[in-house]
């Protein structure tokens, strides 16, 4: 069988583009299985599209083959690449930080940087453009791979895993009764904010399901948040519109409010200025 297709792009469904880079892949062949991602990554934000790769990759089969485009330097010198990770998927992208996550958390056994004489859109009047590496290379690139009509050795030439393009990525503080961390991204329909404490580590701090646990959220500097919230497994051991602080799907902590946003109801954003601490004791 071959390889599914993901595709993530910030492209949005506004115009063609999501359209264009489809009907490349299916020109190529037509048998190919193309599925979305997500086409609503905040534009230009690179961090997301690393962070939306790590979280749903695994539960794909082994050998998809995720496109992801996020791509604010196209045209430049920035590397167009295709990454094998560990654990068997491939990867197609601008090598501008979308890796980060998925090398640190997984492993990337090797990267190639793709060969554009070759694995670069022809005959569509398109040479010229230097804007739309989504249609005319990624796509077109990643149909050519899929399809078998080359191997990952015939993507281009390969280069060492140290130099791929990473982001920072924050480490929380775990002590006994206390947890420290960054709200890392946001599930933007739901309104709720993930943090880089993972489960495990919050436990090992002493939080149980049932916990009342006071929260400290600032800005830089700023305190935008301060309260005591329930800790709990799910959203419904709250009242409606009640915070609650919960473990999402990739067994990190989070916040939210039930059946409403956490994110407009206290203003918060994401990001490594937004710090979030957790201390035992409900009250203060």
């Amino acid at each position: 069988m071959k390889p599914i297709l993901v595709f993530q792009t910030d492209f949005t469904y506004k115009e063609g583009a999501v359209c264009a880079m489809y009907g490349v892949v299916k020109s190529v062949d037509r048998t190919l299985e193309i599925i979305d991602g997500t086409h609503e990554i905040p534009k230009y934000d690179i961090w997301s599209a690393s962070y939306r790769l790590f979280q749903s990759m695994k539960f794909w089969p082994e050998e998809t083959i995720f496109v992801s485009v996020v791509d604010p330097g196209v045209g430049t010198e920035r590397r167009a690449c295709v990454a094998r990770t560990k654990d068997g998927y491939y990867v197609v992208t601008p090598d501008n930080g979308s890796l980060t996550h998925l090398k640190k958390w997984v492993g990337i056994e090797e990267v190639r940087e793709i060969d554009e004489t070759v694995n670069r859109l022809k005959g569509k009047g398109t040479e010229d453009v230097g804007v739309f590496h989504g249609r005319d290379l990624f796509g077109y690139c990643a149909a050519r791979l899929a399809s078998g009509i080359i191997d990952y050795e015939g993507v281009g030439s390969v280069y060492p895993v140290d130099e791929i393009v990473e982001m920072p990525v924050y480490e929380p503080v775990i002590a006994d009764g206390y947890a420290k961390g960054i709200f890392e991204i946001e599930d933007p329909n739901f309104g709720n904010l993930w943090t880089n404490i993972s489960l495990k580590d919050f436990n090992k701090a002493g939080f149980s399901y049932g916990d009342h646990v006071w929260v400290s959220i600032k800005h830089a500097d700023e305190i935008k948040f301060e309260g005591s919230l329930l800790f709990e497994r799910s959203f419904g051991y709250t009242e409606k519109g009640e915070p609650l602080i919960y473990n999402n799907e990739l067994m990190k902590i989070a916040l939210a409010a039930n059946q409403d946003s956490f994110i407009e109801k206290y203003k918060i954003g994401y990001g490594s200025e937004w710090t979030v601490v957790f201390e035992k004791g409900g009250a203060r």
